[in-house]
């Protein structure tokens, strides 16, 4: 057993539990923490940390999940709370940012609601160690770790070198090729993938339709992965599919680190059993960064889950 001063007390939320087993499953640092998550009659959270006493000089996290709005509340009650327990220090994990798309305005008016959730929790207290470590994957865009004041640290890391892996363990039986579906996904993964071949597709306008378009490279004969940060109702991935199997690919795959999929979108998708580009995605990666859609989609085809476990884990580690 570790000594409490090199070891991780790890809470999570109710729809994170799977993954916080996962994590805990990887070292013997890390050891989960408690809280009984009940409701008052009208409808507030009634919260409780279990041997809130103990916590006293650990290294603690909490593993958050803002995937529904309703459930944000209850998790701020928590992550507010467990620095002011004389922690040694305090990491928040909150694999998705989910209001990451929002960080903009183009018309006076419009909220950058980014930057809202950004001033939250740049307010969260400071632990005994000081200001909060917080580790988000992937986030929509770079420039949002200036939202972030300074009493946090944000951490951010990409779950593209799961997909790497996945790549190599594969690359006997495919001759694969790095397709992104707009300038903005290029720009922000390319570096990751050096050697690789790249398509790049563009959206332009045609009246009140955006169409995917090839601006450059051939996807001929190739097994194309088509690589972005999150999914929403999945419409560019599926429109980017539908070009390269067109443009002679000879398999279409797909990985984001989010999976989103409001009201189910994820039934969109079509698999390709073996049978080429024209029927579907061969396969669709996506992390359980999003717990209602990793319990959703798997065991389903196209899909397949890549843990964030270890690296949460390593991410953790004191």
């Amino acid at each position: 057993m570790e000594s409490r001063e090199h070891s991780c007390l790890l809470f999570h939320s109710p729809d994170t539990e799977d993954l916080a087993q996962k994590i805990a499953g990887t070292s013997e640092k890390i050891q989960l923490g408690e809280i009984t998550w009940k409701q008052f009659p009208d409808q507030y959270p009634n919260l409780f940390i279990k041997d809130a006493q103990s916590l006293r000089n650990r290294h603690v996290a909490f593993l958050a999940s803002f995937h529904d709005p309703a459930l944000i509340f209850e998790q701020l009650s928590i992550i507010y709370a467990l620095p002011r327990m004389f922690v040694g220090s305090f990491t928040l994990v909150l694999p998705f940012f989910p209001t990451g798309t929002a960080e903009r305005i183009e018309a006076e008016g419009e909220v950058a609601t980014a930057f809202t959730l950004a001033r939250i929790l740049s307010n969260i207290p400071l632990s005994r160690g000081g200001p909060t470590a917080l580790v988000i994957f992937d986030i929509h865009a770079l420039q949002e770790r200036f939202y972030f004041g300074d009493t946090v640290l944000p951490l951010f890391e990409s779950g593209i070198p799961l997909l790497k892996q996945e790549l190599q363990r594969l690359s006997s039986e495919n001759e694969f090729v790095i397709a992104y579906p707009d300038e903005g996904a290029w720009k922000r993964f390319h570096m990751f993938f050096p050697g690789y071949p790249e398509v790049i597709c563009t959206k332009v306008r045609d009246g009140d339709k955006r169409i995917v378009r090839l601006k450059e490279g051939n996807p001929q004969g190739k097994h194309v992965v088509i690589v972005d940060d999150l999914v929403q109702s999945g419409g560019t991935l599926i429109e980017c599919q539908k070009l390269l199997a067109a443009q002679g690919a000879a398999h279409v795959s797909a990985y984001v680190t989010h999976g989103v999929f409001p009201r189910e979108s994820w039934r969109r998708f079509t698999a390709d059993l073996g049978d080429g580009a024209q029927s579907g995605f061969r396969y669709f990666w996506l992390t359980d960064s999003c717990p209602q859609t990793a319990k959703a989609v798997q065991g389903r085809a196209p899909f397949c889950i890549l843990s964030l476990a270890n690296s949460i884990a390593a991410a953790l580690e004191v």
